[in-house]
């Protein structure tokens, strides 16, 4: 996983480079012509200059301010060169910057609305580039060459935009299906103390007049049980706050050995092991289960992504104050899919599921070059 990284990595910066080196031609191309032409070509050299600044000291989201000060700036250059009645050509760094920021603007700007408007107002100030700066037999030309590439850009722009609207609304569905299972588990939960607290208190009932002294110990365990059903209460309010949440009741530290043992006779071998202090009546049943379901989505993304691992270490121990379940994949290295979290989002809705519980779960590479995946909760 560490090698497909760097991979990606390389990718990501060679992409900028070649980006670079293209404004660098276009502002190349901008002084020729103002040492050819002089006079406010400089002031569009300069501009261009300016816009290959703000594209290599921007942020990966690009901020509005500097798309909106580029804006401003070539629409009062045209506005000059207008005015003076000097005809040149339109920039080229410049119009090259403009349309990088006009994509970045329609793939990161929200809402959806002001990034459309910000793509127009782009088009407007392209479309005075070439009225304004050039002579009437050019200006059609340069029209339309500067909306081909404008609308190349948006294109693209709103495809992007589009692909990572459907990613973004996936994982959201992934997290409200996570949260509204979690609920209707954690009534379950909450339903069974209160069924306890019912019986106790029959038999209480039935039996204070041949044995008072029975009464007693029922009435401890009606408390016991009452404390437990508000504290599942509490956890089922706090996960409805933020929505709805996740597992199956009756999960056990017996399961979690069952499915290491299933895998390992299907696929790669796994060594599991399970930290002195801890046991079923130590961790509370929503806990269990989530552990068993982060266990078991982590070996379903070796099994898919990574089957020529030759082992896979699992362990879950206590430290300090947290319990820690920990899957590391040794071996082949894994499919990069794996690094956002699983590509049918599992991994997305267990991170939902653990911090719901108060937890922490991570996914990604180690500094060996294996992938685990650690879920970190507090210990009761």
């Amino acid at each position: 996983m560490g090698e497909s990284k760097r991979v990606v990595y390389w990718i990501r910066r060679l992409s900028e480079l070649a980006m670079l080196g293209w404004l660098g031609m276009l502002l190349l191309a901008d002084l020729a012509v103002a040492i050819g032409q002089g006079g406010l070509q400089w002031l569009v050299f300069a501009c261009g200059v300016a816009g290959v600044v703000a594209v290599v000291l921007r942020r990966r989201r690009p901020r509005v301010e500097t798309y909106a000060v580029m804006l401003c700036l070539s629409f009062a250059v045209s506005l000059l060169m207008g005015a003076s009645g000097t005809t040149g050509v339109p920039g080229a760094a410049e119009t090259g910057v403009l349309l990088v920021l006009i994509l970045g603007v329609l793939r990161h700007v929200e809402p959806v609305k002001d990034a459309a408007m910000l793509t127009v107002a782009g088009l407007i100030v392209l479309m005075a580039e070439s009225i304004a700066r050039a002579s009437s037999e050019e200006a059609l030309v340069f029209s339309f060459l500067l909306f081909a590439g404008w609308s190349s850009i948006a294109g693209v722009g709103g495809y992007l935009r589009f692909q990572q609207e459907r990613r973004d609304e996936a994982v959201r569905s992934v997290r409200r299906a996570e949260r509204l299972e979690l609920a209707r588990e954690l009534h379950d939960l909450v339903a069974h103390h209160i069924t306890g607290i019912v019986v106790q208190a029959q038999a209480a009932r039935t039996v204070a007049a041949a044995k008072p002294e029975a009464v007693l110990p029922a009435l401890d365990a009606i408390a016991t049980a009452g404390g437990d059903a508000l504290t599942a209460m509490r956890r089922m309010v706090t996960v409805l706050r933020a929505e709805e949440a996740a597992r199956t009741p009756g999960s056990s530290l017996a399961d979690l050995r069952l499915l290491t043992e299933r895998f390992s006779a299907e696929g790669p071998k796994v060594a599991f092991e399970i930290g002195s202090g801890l046991g079923d009546g130590t961790l509370p049943p929503e806990v269990l289960t989530t552990l068993h379901r982060v266990l078991q989505e982590a070996l379903t993304n070796i099994r898919k992504h990574a089957p020529r691992s030759a082992w896979v270490e699992a362990d879950l121990r206590r430290h300090d104050a947290a319990v820690v379940l920990r899957v590391r994949d040794h071996g082949s290295p894994a499919d990069p899919r794996l690094a956002r979290l699983g590509g049918g989002f599992g991994l997305v809705g267990m991170a939902e599921r653990v911090e719901a519980l108060g937890g922490r779960l991570h996914a990604g590479p180690t500094p060996e070059g294996a992938w685990e995946v650690i879920a970190e909760f507090p210990f009761p």
